[in-house]
């Protein structure tokens, strides 16, 4: 098999249905030189009997012994690329049959030795479907400012997402994803990698991608683990300017520990903001109606707002 262009990481464990729709979507892509390194995160007889149905020599399994995390399955398959350049898909998502084409062609034209490769992507919930993000960035506009600060209430204006990103294969080897980060790992990667040398964010300017927000199953992303986030942030303080720390504060670690409905982790959140940060008038009315409106009634109206039936 001749060396492919892109090897695409696909982490998986006991989702057979559903890393069986996630490569059907890479195997229909406009470029055919590509590889699909499947890693199986531990102990799972059905993922490789049904990947075994597709029977396309693209498809290459990975068995990992036992359970690792997505972080470490992706770094593991990163390590296992055979090509110059390496595409992330989670196994929930898929992805539209020009993605690694535009991906690829962006690349080329971008300017710098080792561009990171983005797109949006459509996101769909069952009560409805809106492109993220809602903005590319601007021009000189730091990354972290982009990817957190609010202009509305019930929604950010900038976003990645780990299944949108291509880069090159060094570059994913040398700026590996933190093993045991639960959520914000798309976020974590992309602030540390783009301060590699040679290093710059493309978008492209249509959205490439389903994210699926299926959210009556199991999604990592559906956990609120605020304190172990927070105590990230802490350590990553330089990777943020003020005012994306604020921001990140009042609303991403709000909502996360809105639950506790604690008074006093609601004022440690707007002392660390104030503390570390540099709060806006947005941030704090966006902090207070984390707090006083329900999740699920919060998701229905940002839904209303930003998407369709």
């Amino acid at each position: 098999m001749e060396t492919p262009q892109v090897s695409v990481v696909i982490p998986t464990r006991n989702r057979p249905e559903l890393v069986t729709r996630a490569v059907r979507s890479v195997l229909i892509q406009t470029m055919p030189h590509f590889e699909i390194v499947l890693v199986v995160d531990g102990p799972d007889e059905a993922t490789p009997k049904a990947l075994a149905e597709v029977g396309d020599p693209r498809v290459r399994l990975v068995a990992l012994p036992v359970k690792g995390g997505a972080p470490n399955a992706r770094n593991t398959g990163v390590r296992e690329a055979r090509a110059p350049w390496t595409a992330l898909l989670d196994d929930d998502d898929e992805w539209l049959p020009g993605k690694l084409a535009v991906q690829l062609k962006l690349a080329a034209t971008a300017g710098v030795a080792r561009p990171i490769v983005a797109t949006p992507l459509l996101n769909r919930t069952p009560r409805a479907e809106f492109v993220m993000p809602r903005r590319l960035p601007a021009e000189g506009e730091h990354l972290s400012e982009y990817f957190t600060v609010r202009r509305g209430l019930f929604h950010g204006e900038g976003f990645i997402q780990t299944s949108t990103i291509l880069a090159t294969t060094d570059l994913l080897r040398e700026v590996p994803f933190t093993v045991g980060l639960r959520r914000q790992q798309e976020l974590d990667w992309t602030l540390r990698a783009i301060k590699a040398e040679g290093t710059a964010l493309v978008m492209a300017d249509e959205p490439l991608v389903v994210w699926h927000q299926d959210e009556d199953r199991e999604r990592i992303s559906l956990e609120m683990p605020w304190e172990s986030q927070l105590a990230w942030l802490r350590g990553n303080r330089a990777l943020f300017t003020p005012r994306a720390y604020a921001a990140f504060t009042m609303s991403v670690l709000s909502s996360m520990a809105a639950p506790t409905r604690s008074a006093r982790v609601f004022r440690e959140l707007l002392r660390e903001a104030r503390t570390y940060g540099r709060p806006s008038a947005i941030d704090y009315v966006t902090h207070a109606q984390i707090w006083a409106i329900p999740p699920h009634l919060r998701h229905v109206l940002r839904d209303k707002v930003l998407g369709r039936r």
